[in-house]
């Protein structure tokens, strides 16, 4: 399928002789490779690690593998950097045209592949030369058994297995994806494919696990999206014919200021992880190597300033279709090219800032403890120290933050509108955010990993008491709402994406009551009665896992059970109510079933320290059990309460909506009605009759209007239908049809 059609008199296509054209890329690629190197070589030799010292005796895995290593490091991070750019590019920056991708998107996915390949290629040698560091052996002298074997059974191996298959998935599937969604599907995981590397770095073994594991995670996802952007937007402006170069521009400037803040977030967690005071920014090699990124993270800054004041500017007479936006490709492309090369001079500084040891922990301050939680045995539980020892979990405060943000954002778009939303939602949304807050960044998470009682507290509120009150706040609703059609009709923006995903295969299976019941249910005795449950508790990784799915079991369950939201199905209040009692009972009984454990439970990981200030980890394994109980009680009469409301709203809106129909000259019944219209179109469309009239009917037929509680309205005389305009309708149960054209 052709790219959309565009006037050639249109800014948009304007082309200038004195810009930078494709035959220059080769140049460029040469120039930025080189700097990298550069970067990569600096940065080893002033950390120390080209020439560590070297004891007499002792093995040493020899210069290959001290210079191979960070080399193949380096092309494994540059080809993931260009083939999550390339797909950006396909599937966030270039429009779609009702879901087909344009023939320069479907070679931009096939490039990815290409990219890809090199990817798994580089993640093989880096594989290799990690085991031979790992075993003390000269390149050469490792065989392949031991490498398997090294894959198997070390965290940094088994991290490395995980990117080459994945990698390896993508250069194979990403040969047939057409299709924006197939092409979503290789943008994440290609994203998924960074992050497990990262966590098993430095970050694995510093303190403040939730501040440098998610840290790390987080800067080489938001950094990978900025360069791999700018890069693949790069190439596409130096292209003579390029599809809608300005289109792609500006939404890459709004992406990448998100990324330019994740960078900037995740850098400061890391850097607070890692160093005992700033004085070790100048003292340290490992600081100043910190403070040169820091350095060139401000000029791009001012590059990306630069982008968006001089090279993106508003036209007001721009031609239609534009959106009145004109793309100065010259200028665009010398400020690209420059940010291009500094950042990959960043790449380089980064993989040798991998490769340097960070600064020691001062003398005497080595605590074992500190060592597997992260932190010191905190002193006895009181209400000081709960409201003291805040845990700074980087990956909850991001995603209080984000979420918290976009939904005041969006209730402040309604308002501004003129449009109404109910506060009780948006009371219940924020409640939701602060048990958030209250479990996972207070003392309550500092106690919760090291007494079970504690973290069966956390446990309960986040599976049985957030989930609920962010269903009541309704947020793919509002999302519905507060969202804007995408500008050219067929492609996706982000209104389209969410009803898109509400409307797919997945979304039908995991609101499925069949599905989501069990999942909240019977992942409590999978998870407490296997060894599954030390093994996540040992790790960082795993912790913030179990949290994660704690909230989402819960938020399937209850999204079934009170959720407001429009969801695939309609489940019946009756086997609402059942579901409900049927899930409580297994959670009373699980509670019951810990309280009589004779022996205390994960002491794979609770034996692995002392706590000095509690008698018995059998009486506090009692005591969590209780809270599982006990606990449980409390979200099931609200929920009840809330079930029994909604029926009742539900049968009186029904009972309005009969009314309304009779007095239009209907039956009592509308669903019967509606029922023989359907078969009378049946009817006529078997016969070959009536199309034109059908079409007619359908054209001159208008959807009810409807107040914010769903309830049917009559129509205000003087307010003309926004349909087809910028915003969405009104309506507070939102169509869920795909607006994507498919």
């Amino acid at each position: 399928m052709a790219p959309p059609a565009q006037n050639p008199t249109s800014p948009l296509n304007e082309h200038h002789d004195d810009a930078p054209g494709l035959e220059r890329f080769p140049l460029f690629a040469v120039a930025a490779g080189a700097l990298c190197l550069l970067g990569l070589a600096l940065t080893l030799v002033l950390g120390g690690a080209a020439f560590p010292e070297v004891i007499p005796g002792l093995p040493d895995a020899g210069e290959a593998v001290r210079w191979g290593m960070p080399l193949a490091k380096v092309t494994m991070d540059a080809a993931a950097v260009v083939t999550v750019g390339l797909l950006l590019l396909t599937v966030v920056l270039l429009p779609s045209e009702k879901g087909r991708l344009s023939p320069q998107a479907v070679g931009y996915v096939h490039g990815a592949t290409w990219a890809a390949l090199v990817w798994a290629l580089a993640a093989v040698m880096t594989l290799y030369f990690q085991a031979s560091e790992f075993l003390a052996r000269p390149a050469g002298q490792v065989s392949v058994d031991e490498v398997t074997a090294y894959a198997g059974s070390v965290s940094g191996g088994i991290a490395l297995m995980f990117v080459i298959l994945v990698t390896t998935g993508i250069a194979l599937f990403g040969r047939t994806a057409t299709t924006a969604t197939s092409g979503l599907w290789l943008l994440g995981l290609s994203l998924v494919a960074l992050t497990p590397p990262a966590l098993t770095g430095h970050s694995a073994s510093s303190g403040s696990h939730e501040l440098a594991v998610t840290g790390l995670a987080l800067h080489v996802i938001a950094i990978s999206v900025w360069v791999g952007g700018v890069l693949a937007l790069t190439y596409h402006a130096m292209r003579p014919k390029a599809q809608d170069p300005s289109v792609a521009a500006h939404r890459f400037s709004r992406l990448a200021l998100w990324a330019y803040v994740g960078v900037a977030v995740s850098g400061v967690a890391s850097a607070l992880a890692r160093l005992a005071s700033p004085m070790e920014l100048v003292l340290t090699e490992y600081g100043l190597i910190i403070l040169v990124k820091i350095i060139l993270f401000a000029v791009l800054g001012v590059f990306g300033y630069m982008h968006r004041e001089f090279a993106l500017t508003r036209l007001d007479g721009a031609e239609p279709g534009s959106g009145g936006e004109a793309f100065q490709r010259p200028l665009f492309l010398r400020v690209a090219l420059v940010e291009v090369l500094i950042m990959a001079v960043v790449i380089g500084v980064s993989v040798g800032l991998g490769r340097t040891a960070p600064p020691p922990p001062p003398a005497g301050a080595v605590d074992p403890a500190a060592a597997i939680l992260g932190f010191p045995v905190p002193p006895p539980m009181s209400v000081q120290t709960l409201l003291t020892l805040w845990r700074p979990d980087l990956f909850f405060i991001m995603f209080v933050v984000v979420a918290g943000g976009l939904y005041a954002a969006a209730v402040t778009r309604l308002l501004r509108r003129g449009d109404s939303w109910p506060v009780g939602r948006t009371v219940a949304f924020a409640a939701g955010m602060l048990t958030i807050v209250l479990v996972q960044l207070t003392g309550f998470a500092t106690y919760a990993k090291v007494l079970f009682s504690t973290h069966m507290i956390q446990h309960m509120v986040l599976a049985m008491v957030t989930p609920i009150l962010l269903v009541l706040g309704a947020p793919a609703t509002l999302a519905l709402r507060a969202l804007k059609p995408a500008v050219r009709r067929g492609d996706r923006g982000p209104r389209e994406w969410l009803t898109l995903f509400l409307n797919s295969r997945f979304s039908k299976v995991v609101t499925h009551p069949g599905f989501a019941t069990p999942m909240f249910v019977l992942s409590l005795y999978v998870l407490y009665f296997t060894p599954l449950f030390p093994v996540l508790m040992n790790d960082h990784v795993g912790h913030m896992i179990m949290n994660v799915h704690f909230l989402l079991a819960g938020f399937l369950f209850y999204w079934i059970i009170v959720g407001v939201d429009p969801a695939p199905r309609k489940v019946p209040y009756l086997l609402r109510i059942l579901l409900l009692l049927l899930a409580m009972g297994f959670h009373a009984f699980f509670g019951i079933a810990i309280m009589m454990q004779s022996v205390p439970m994960a002491m794979e990981f609770y034996g692995r320290f002392e706590v000095p200030w509690i008698e018995s980890r059998l009486d506090d394994q009692y005591a969590g059990g209780g809270v599982a109980w006990a606990l449980g009680e409390i979200p099931t009469a609200l929920v009840m309460v809330a079930l029994v409301w909604q029926w009742a709203r539900d049968d009186e809106r029904q009972e309005r909506r009969r009314e309304r129909h009779s007095r239009r000259g209907g039956s009592e019944d509308a669903d019967l009605d509606a029922y023989n219209a359907y078969l009378a179109e049946l009817d006529r469309r078997s016969r070959g009759e009536g199309t034109a009239q059908a079409t007619a009917e359908r054209t001159l037929t208008t959807e009810t209007p409807r107040d914010a509680d769903g309830d049917e309205v009559e129509p205000k005389a003087g307010r003309e239908e926004r349909t087809g305009s910028g915003e969405d309708s009104p309506d507070d149960s939102p169509d869920l049809r795909s607006s994507s054209g498919t």
